[in-house]
């Protein structure tokens, strides 16, 4: 009765907002798309859409349909993709979701000697998600999501994988320098550059500066590493960001870590993955790999 189909055209509707450019991506006529669906609502005796006017609104029981395609399909395209991969000798793929900007230095300290090791499988690597990390990890999108801020949710499984301190970036000559740590206070009338993150996701905002009741003077949004911690040697900002990153960069771009506070703020990166997909060889391989790539 219900068929994968239906659950295509309803997610592509919804997607492109109208039968007709729906049926266009899934190849077939509107007419088709159309008594398709007609047959599916006679069966289920309830309605998917209501039409108002030139619009379609989904029903309570199109909206369920919805959610439905929006789990399924996913596993249903990895399943195939996987059974393809099978066919033709590969492995699989581990496809990785990234919620910790600075760490694609790190990663490529995993990736290189996991590509060696694990030439079978395909890795692929991603920044954006279409409901957020742990959301691509739910829906499929990513097998494996790499983040400082692990959520306990059930069917996932988060394992740390390396520890380090999240530090203030200051150019080699700002006043700041030379101090053994710096206080929220001293922050009041500084240029705070960070990634384009949320920032209640910001741990120098939610660790250091808001329990202060402190605010920097400007906060300003650069998505690039590189760019950040020019800006921050030219003297045009001062950012916060690992430890191990700065000193990668320190001699090259002439900047320091300043700890933030006495205690400083400690931090661990977390690989997150479905409880059911955990113990897969390929990718409980790339975990160890990555405890042992400790920046």
């Amino acid at each position: 009765m219900l068929d994968r189909i239906h659950l295509s055209i309803v997610q592509e509707v919804e997607r492109q907002g109208s039968l007709t450019a729906a049926a266009g991506v899934l190849h077939v006529t509107q007419s088709a798309l159309s008594h398709s669906m007609k047959k599916l609502e006679q069966q289920l005796g309830t309605d998917i859409w209501l039409r108002e006017g030139r619009h379609l609104r989904l029903t309570q029981a199109g909206q369920y349909l919805l959610a439905v395609a929006n789990r399924v399909l996913p596993q249903l395209s990895l399943a195939e993709e996987r059974l393809r991969q099978f066919a033709q000798g590969e492995r699989g793929a581990l496809r990785i979701g990234m919620e910790c900007h600075p760490c694609y230095q790190w990663l490529l300290k995993v990736v290189s000697p996991y590509l060696a090791a694990w030439p079978d499988v395909d890795v692929d690597v991603k920044q954006k998600f279409q409901f957020g990390g742990i959301g691509a990890l739910f829906g499929y999108e990513i097998d494996l999501l790499v983040t400082p801020d692990p959520l306990d949710k059930p069917g996932l499984v988060f394992e740390p994988v390396f520890d380090y301190e999240q530090v203030l970036v200051v150019a080699s000559d700002h006043p700041l320098a030379d101090v053994d740590y710096v206080k929220p206070r001293q922050l009041s009338n500084e240029v705070l550059v960070t990634y384009p993150v949320p920032v209640d996701r910001l741990d120098i905002y939610t660790q250091f500066l808001a329990p202060a009741g402190i605010v920097p003077r400007r906060h300003k949004t650069i998505e690039t590493t590189d760019i950040m911690l020019q800006m921050v040697a030219s003297g045009r900002g001062v950012a916060a960001l690992p430890r191990w990153l700065v000193l990668e960069y320190a001699e090259q771009m002439e900047v320091v870590p300043v700890r933030l506070g006495k205690q400083g703020i400690a931090k661990h990166i977390y690989l997150g993955a479905r409880e059911s997909d955990v113990e897969i060889d390929y990718l409980r391989a790339f975990i160890d790999e990555a405890r042992q790539a400790q920046a």
